[in-house]
């Protein structure tokens, strides 16, 4: 298996609709870039959030998620409260091929404010918008912008396809296409 370089993620983009829309090269102008990058792809979060509240007094349970632990909210800035996190969602549709699997990790710019971005890998087959975890592990409110930069998508394709997909397994995420809770 080996890293992917920009001219396979701008061909394969083009050529697969593996990335709509597709920025084929780094936009940095005034926001958090975002685009094609040397190894990988820079995606934007979108203008919709689900912020965590415990107003309820829930308990954070990943095989039974409360949803009114989540308040929704669309604009171009999130607040995330200190020491909590928010749900967001990708500007990005991703069809990923059957032989590639990716790795996504959060742009440096949030992490040294101590913001941290989670997304499992998108598997071989797996397509949809991706729902980011957004975590502000700070003391103070954290402001994210939507429509920019916010974490870089790393592509490492196979000499061989795998066996079974996300698609052949039906996953339970597949075609996502707004920001979805934990399921069991």
């Amino acid at each position: 298996m080996s890293i992917r370089p920009d001219n396979w993620i701008t061909n394969m983009a083009k050529q697969h609709g593996m990335i709509e829309p597709f920025e084929s090269s780094q936009v940095r102008d005034g926001v958090i870039s975002y685009g094609v990058s040397s190894y990988g792809y820079d995606i934007r979060v979108a203008d919709e959030f689900k912020i965590f509240t415990n107003v309820y007094s829930a308990v954070v349970d990943p095989k039974s998620f409360d949803p009114q632990s989540m308040v929704d909210y669309k604009g171009d800035v999130c607040i995330i409260p200190p020491n909590s996190f928010a749900l967001a969602r990708t500007v990005e549709y991703f069809r990923i091929p059957r032989s590639v699997l990716t790795i996504c990790v959060g742009k440096s710019t949030y992490a040294r404010c101590g913001i941290i971005v989670n997304v499992t890998p998108f598997e071989p087959e797996w397509e949809g918008y991706v729902t980011l975890e957004i975590s502000n592990t700070t003391p103070l409110p954290a402001k994210i912008y939507a429509n920019e930069g916010i974490a870089q998508v790393l592509f490492f394709e196979s000499d061989n396809e795998c066996d079974v997909s996300y698609a052949d397994k039906k996953g339970k995420y597949q075609s996502q296409q707004s920001i979805v809770l934990p399921k069991l």
